[in-house]
């Protein structure tokens, strides 16, 4: 009997597919334009109100290395639970929950996408097609993350 790995939530951006740890994701959410706010990276869309705070929203496309398309009717927002914050990940679609077995599961390449080993969790072969897997906590550094909480703070208070 082959042991399941553990449940991930599924996503596609561009061609590739991706995953994070199912209790990484703390909801996932119909696409709703950010609020735009000044002085962040280009890869952060802006902020929504979820759950009575307002929390940042970045565009994991451009964070990746991928071109800015303009959103779809299956974009989503995925929120994912990083520490006490939230942070919000703009994808293309978001496929399904998978149970991935031990055996499906690989140690990470030492680069994809411009992503080093540190982002990712490994990779998941799955029928003929392999999913990134991400480690959430990682995809913004502290300074990142800092940025974005003083910017979420002033979209706060400008509000």
């Amino acid at each position: 009997m082959t042991a399941v790995a553990q449940q991930l939530v599924t996503f596609r951006l561009g061609d590739d597919l991706f995953a994070a740890d199912i209790y990484s994701v703390e909801r996932v959410l119909r696409y709703q334009p950010p609020t735009p706010i000044p002085n962040v990276p280009d890869w952060v869309d802006g902020v929504i109100e979820y759950r009575g705070r307002i929390i940042p929203v970045i565009d994991l496309r451009l964070r990746f290395g991928l071109a800015r398309i303009e959103p779809r009717p299956e974009s989503r927002i995925l929120v994912f639970a990083v520490g006490n914050e939230w942070i919000g990940a703009i994808v293309d679609a978001v496929l399904e929950v998978a149970s991935p077995t031990s055996e499906q599961l690989a140690p990470p390449p030492p680069l994809f996408r411009g992503l080093s080993a540190e982002f990712l969790r490994g990779v998941v072969r799955r029928d003929d097609r392999l999913i990134v897997f991400l480690e959430v906590t990682k995809l913004l550094t502290t300074d990142e993350r800092l940025v974005l909480e003083r910017a979420a703070d002033g979209a706060t208070h400008d509000a």
